[in-house]
């Protein structure tokens, strides 16, 4: 098990934060995690946003973890919080009324692995990872045949399940059909081990 020195001393974009956390003994809960992943226009992040109301209907905490590609901002240019960053600053917290947002500029640091990332989400029941396909948490495969790519599953152990808009006879994995969200929400709860509360949001 990797060490709090050790997050330090690998991690130097989010080691002291980190150390903070621990040291305060928060943020040591193990968060579920499932990944989804596919080649471009497989409609992961589709079937990511129509999961997550039904997930919360069920009364689950839910959070998400998507990769970009390298050049993507949330800011723009002209904001104060652009200036911010500009001039140098390593880290740029935003808040208003509604929401705030925390923005890290690696610079020459490498990319934070999705564990890394994980470590800087609140806890909740289930957090969905979208993309760090090569990332070692469990999966579930986005694939669509007409895409003309070929499947992940039969390289990579740790996709669990196969969600797709056609039967596929050589896969041995579950296979999950995507018009059947109810299913794979059924699917999601049973892996991660949830257990459903009462909410106010459930479909009346």
């Amino acid at each position: 098990m990797t060490s709090a020195l050790d997050r330090r001393e690998t991690d130097p974009i989010f080691g002291e934060m980190q150390d903070e956390r621990d040291s305060s003994g928060a943020g040591r809960q193990t968060q579920r995690v499932i990944g989804f992943a596919g080649w471009s226009g497989s409609g992961k992040t589709t079937l990511v946003t129509r999961l997550i109301p039904l997930l919360v209907a069920r009364g689950l905490s839910v959070s998400t973890l998507k990769h970009a590609h390298h050049a993507f901002d949330v800011d723009r240019p002209g904001k104060d919080s652009y200036r911010h960053r500009e001039a140098g600053a390593h880290q740029v917290l935003v808040s208003s009324a509604k929401r705030w947002a925390l923005m890290t500029e690696n610079r020459e640091a490498p990319e934070p692995s999705s564990a890394g990332l994980l470590e800087q989400l609140a806890p909740v029941d289930l957090v969905l990872i979208e993309g760090f396909k090569r990332d070692d948490h469990d999966k579930i495969e986005v694939h669509r045949p007409s895409i003309g790519k070929p499947p992940i599953w039969p390289q990579d152990p740790k996709v669990i399940a196969v969600a797709s808009d056609q039967a596929l006879p050589d896969c041995p994995l579950p296979l999950l059909p995507l018009n059947r969200i109810d299913a794979i929400v059924d699917f999601l709860v049973a892996q991660c081990g949830l257990r459903e509360k009462e909410s106010s949001a459930w479909p009346s």
